[in-house]
């Protein structure tokens, strides 16, 4: 039976797919996210414990006790729907940013967030503007739409907003900002950032993707949420996949005035965010001590991997996130070899930066073990 069906799948593969597809999702390539620990340990015949993972810019520190603590207590629960609105969550999230609850989108992590705007506001037929080396989810959400993206030239790696600017045209309904960007780590001020919005069309929503927020100094923290008063073409998207340490359980956020967050959580797949994820996300956001910890480990990290890649007479681009990109030539061949070592990394060419690798900020030992090996490689 099975092989009847296998030849059968065979013999249809090879003719023209019979289900029509638009031509936008057939130029499509899915997202490529980082290896795991468990592929690189079965492909390459190494042991797990030996492997260190600094590919995809999660917490090394882990989730706080308390969010482990909330998600073990709501698995007695995992027979029952969530609570599709994440009323205790929301309340939560309103209290912390001193906003209403309407004012909340809740995602399966602020991607989700950022593909339900794109799908809100974007059609063939419009278009959406975003920066050179930007999270490529951006250019993925406006592709899947069947609109035009608008791919503006980066200035040092980072968005150069005033060219931004002058790239909206009259059918641009989207502007996605990512602040500080992935995978390049650079940042733009908050007051140029405001300025920005003063000059975009009120027509014209601008995304500002916050996902590493926490990791920010707090001079550079802005006032983003509180701009939304003044700006109502604003949302803002936080993720607790990143510094709060719930990556593997999928849960972010978005602020956006209240007109504006109808219509995206209009777009929300029902119960599009776990009981077990409400609940750690709603324990880890009152954790504070766990958020000081990891941006302080963050910090230290941070220092030791720049200086151990300048040692190495390596360049690396300025960075406010829980990363660093490092140009190293051959970023293929390097990266191989040191997936051959145990160490798994990011190769970011399908972002434009074929020369260059994305290293998380990992524990000392981690990182230590990372630069060792780099300088094995070269």
């Amino acid at each position: 039976m099975k092989q009847s069906l296998n030849k059968a799948m065979s013999e249809r593969d090879s003719a023209e797919m019979r289900v029509p597809a638009p031509s936008y999702v057939r130029a499509m390539l899915p997202y490529q996210p980082g290896k795991p620990i468990t592929e690189v340990a079965r492909e390459l015949g190494l042991a797990e414990a030996g492997i260190v993972k600094l590919a995809s810019n999660e917490n090394p520190l882990g989730a706080s006790a308390l969010a482990v603590e909330a998600a073990q207590a709501a698995l007695a629960e995992v027979a029952r729907y969530p609570d599709g609105g994440g009323f205790m969550l929301r309340q939560a999230l309103a209290d912390h940013h001193h906003i209403s609850p309407e004012m909340l989108v809740l995602g399966n992590g602020s991607n989700d967030v950022l593909e339900l705007a794109s799908i809100a506001f974007l059609e063939p037929g419009s278009s959406a503007v975003y920066s050179q080396h930007c999270f490529i989810v951006n250019r993925l959400a406006t592709q899947a739409r069947g609109a035009e993206g608008i791919e503006v030239p980066a200035s040092g790696y980072g968005h150069d907003l005033w060219a931004m600017r002058e790239a909206v045209r009259s059918d641009t309904r989207v502007i996605f900002v990512s602040n500080p960007n992935n995978p390049t780590g650079t940042f733009v001020a908050p007051g140029e950032v405001r300025h920005f919005l003063q000059q975009v069309p009120a027509n014209v929503l601008v995304v500002l993707d916050e996902a590493y927020y926490e990791y920010l100094a707090p001079e550079q923290r802005s006032g983003s949420v509180e701009w939304i008063s003044e700006f109502p073409n604003l949302l803002v998207t936080r993720t607790f996949s990143k510094a709060y340490g719930l990556a593997g359980l999928r849960i972010g956020y978005g602020v956006a005035h209240p007109d504006v967050a109808d219509l995206v959580n209009r777009m929300r797949q029902p119960f599009n965010v776990s009981n077990v994820a409400q609940a750690a996300a709603l324990a880890a956001l009152g954790d504070d001590a766990f958020i000081e910890r990891s941006v302080e480990l963050n910090r230290a990290g941070m220092v030791q991997l720049t200086r151990g890649l300048a040692s190495l007479g390596l360049e690396s681009i300025a960075s406010s996130g829980n990363f660093v990109s490092v140009r190293v030539g051959d970023a293929g061949r390097v990266f191989k070899q040191l997936l051959e070592q145990g160490v798994i990394v990011r190769p970011v060419a399908g972002y434009g930066l074929p020369e260059h690798l994305r290293v998380s900020i990992g524990l000392e030992s981690e990182n230590s073990r990372f630069l060792e090996m780099l300088a094995a490689v070269l």
